[in-house]
């Protein structure tokens, strides 16, 4: 798959987190990704071009469910000002996203913090499908490893026919190291996210991308999967698309920073359509 669409997004994206664009645009779409360790704020303009962004290390969230209902919407909503601050404007619309299959458990509360944070809702879609409005792949399998789970689209002829999740992820990376390193949960995370650790720590994170994997082997063993994508903030472990293609025989790649996929995928679906 061609990522070069993509990863000149996510280049502009991470230009104007550091420099947002004030201009005039007549409306502003804006993508929520209520991450379990990350949360991501994209904002696009009327055109769809990235125009501002942030992003926060947080815990409000928990293998994809709102644990920490009033921290997400003091933290969404400190976000919303931020930008609206350096926008100079007022963000109104807003889709978000939730794991695959957690809609009838969670999709409520996202809903719910989003509004509560004073934004008008109009989608709220599953993570890897959020994902692939960004990536547009046609056929294949998008991953999104994010901190608490991994969720699964499988895509045929650009229509997504499959959705599954599992609770496993960068959480279970980051206990795995506190344990092996003898170092608390919130320096061992810390640890993790630094690329010159990469090599060093993969060994002992092996076996939980090896998990991953049998995941992913599992929810796609009954189809024909051309390749699969990985996103999600925990895709960014260096060589995790190595081991992920040699345990399931699919030709597995990921883009230049998989973080930003899916909130960016998340804004290219919001529109001036209000939900109920």
């Amino acid at each position: 798959m061609n990522f070069k669409h993509c990863d000149d997004f996510v280049k502009e994206f991470e230009n104007v987190i550091k420099n947002p664009k004030k201009g005039k645009s007549s409306v502003y779409y804006t993508g929520i990704d209520l991450g379990t360790a990350c949360v991501v704020m994209a904002v696009l303009d009327e055109n769809y071009r990235p125009v501002a962004g942030a992003f926060q290390y947080a815990d409000v969230v928990k293998d994809g469910m709102v644990v920490d209902y009033i921290g997400a919407i003091r933290l969404v909503g400190a976000m919303k000002e931020k930008l609206e601050d350096a926008l100079e404007t007022e963000l109104i619309y807003a889709s978000a996203a939730i794991p695959p299959g957690t809609d009838n458990l969670d999709g409520g509360a996202v809903k719910n913090v989003v509004q509560a944070a004073g934004f008008e809702i109009t989608s709220i879609l599953d993570e890897p499908t959020a994902a692939n409005k960004l990536l547009g792949m046609e056929n294949g399998a998008v991953v999104d490893i994010g901190g608490g789970t991994t969720g699964i689209s499988l895509i045929k002829d650009g229509e997504v026919v499959l959705v599954t999740d599992e609770a496993t992820g960068g959480t279970h990376f980051t206990l795995v190291l506190s344990g092996a390193y003898k170092k608390p949960f919130k320096e061992a995370d810390e640890y993790k996210r630094k690329f010159e650790n990469h090599k060093e720590i993969f060994p002992v994170l092996k076996p939980v991308v090896e998990k991953i994997s049998t995941i992913i082997s599992k929810s796609v063993k009954d189809h024909q999967v051309e390749e699969l994508v990985l996103v999600g903030g925990s895709s960014c472990l260096t060589g995790i698309e190595a081991i992920i293609e040699d345990m399931t025989g699919i030709p597995t790649h990921k883009p230049m920073n998989p973080l930003f996929v899916t909130p960016l995928g998340i804004a290219l679906s919001c529109s001036k359509e209000i939900i109920d």
